[in-house]
């Protein structure tokens, strides 16, 4: 009998940590944003500095670069960083964001096949 009872508070105890776990989980998936940033990325090496780079700002969950349309996603936590700062963010790269001209000093640290005027390859 008191086997029984032991064991049952477990079940009940192990069911209660899992539905916890799973509360946990929505939340933090409610608190993800998708931004879009068109960007002035040309070729591989800019995606993986962007996609690098980015990957290390708060709040960040995934970051990825589609080459052909130089659109940058990434996917972040709303309560830990904004639409704003990750352009800003973009542009200490060296890279424009939609609007935001990129920082001429980063922009310059650039290699030449990651310049705005350099050709797609």
């Amino acid at each position: 009998m008191k086997t029984k009872l032991i064991l049952s508070a477990m079940i009940i105890m192990f069911a209660a940590v899992g539905l916890q776990a799973q509360d946990k989980k929505k939340k933090n998936e409610n608190n993800l944003e998708t931004v879009e940033i068109q960007t002035s990325a040309v070729c591989g090496m800019c995606k993986e500095r962007l996609e690098h780079d980015m990957a290390f700002e708060k709040g960040v969950k995934s970051v990825e670069l589609n080459n052909e349309t130089k659109v940058l996603t990434i996917k972040y936590k709303k309560d830990k960083n904004t639409k704003e700062n990750l352009k800003k963010a973009v542009t200490k790269i060296g890279y424009d964001a939609d609007e935001m001209q990129a920082e001429l000093k980063a922009y310059n640290a650039l290699p030449a096949c990651c310049k705005k005027d350099a050709a797609p390859h």
